[in-house]
């Protein structure tokens, strides 16, 4: 029935792990009535021995139950020792995994910097060396100071064609004068004959 079911799940939350604790003390109390309303003494000697032998159970399942509480104190202790163990172990994978990422971002970083070298390496094959350059612009500079010598000697050449021809042209314009001043010269003493000619006829 309903009520029966009730008062042995009742009876099952009083006595904890089910090792008939409540039982043993319901008896011991019945037998502690009897005891007291025993009539013989034979009688109360049974019902002093029963309780005897149920306070013995019931001592011996309190020491169960003592010693089974120390054990799972002991067990939580070692699960709490277990559970830091276990935090300390994730805390140092993580801290591993931050510095096995940080190596990895240096890693990815040298080889970036290795392969940029690589590629400014073969720039620099493909170009003369600083001692070659050097040279190459020594010689450049000869050359262009010999080049600025023969600028300076052609212009000082045309220089002095310039005023050699000057020279000429004042020669020639003076020739030129020279020749027009003989040619009036012979054409005024032409007309001088001619007159005197003339006049010798009269």
């Amino acid at each position: 029935s309903f009520s029966t079911d009730e008062v042995i799940r009742k009876r099952l939350l009083i006595d904890g792990d089910g090792a008939g604790d409540d039982r043993r003390i319901n008896l011991l109390v019945k037998s502690f009535i009897k005891w007291c309303n025993s009539g013989s003494q034979e009688e109360g000697y049974f019902q002093y021995q029963r309780m005897l032998s149920t306070l013995s159970q019931c001592e011996f399942s309190m020491g169960k139950t003592l010693l089974v509480y120390n054990m799972n104190l002991r067990e939580m202790e070692n699960y709490e020792k277990i559970y830091k163990d276990i935090e300390n172990s994730i805390a140092a994978a993580h801290e591993k995994i931050s510095e096995c990422k940080k190596q990895i971002l240096q890693a990815k970083r040298i080889r970036k910097n290795r392969q940029e070298y690589d590629a400014l390496a073969k720039v620099i094959q493909h170009h003369p060396d600083r001692h070659e350059t050097l040279k190459q612009l020594e010689a450049l500079g000869k050359e262009l100071q010999n080049l600025s010598h023969i600028k300076e000697n052609v212009e000082d050449k045309l220089e002095l064609r310039r005023k050699q021809f000057h020279v000429l042209l004042s020669t020639i314009h003076e020739l030129q004068q020279t020749l027009e001043n003989d040619e009036k010269l012979s054409e005024a003493e032409e007309s001088q004959e001619t007159q005197m000619e003339a006049e010798a006829k009269q």
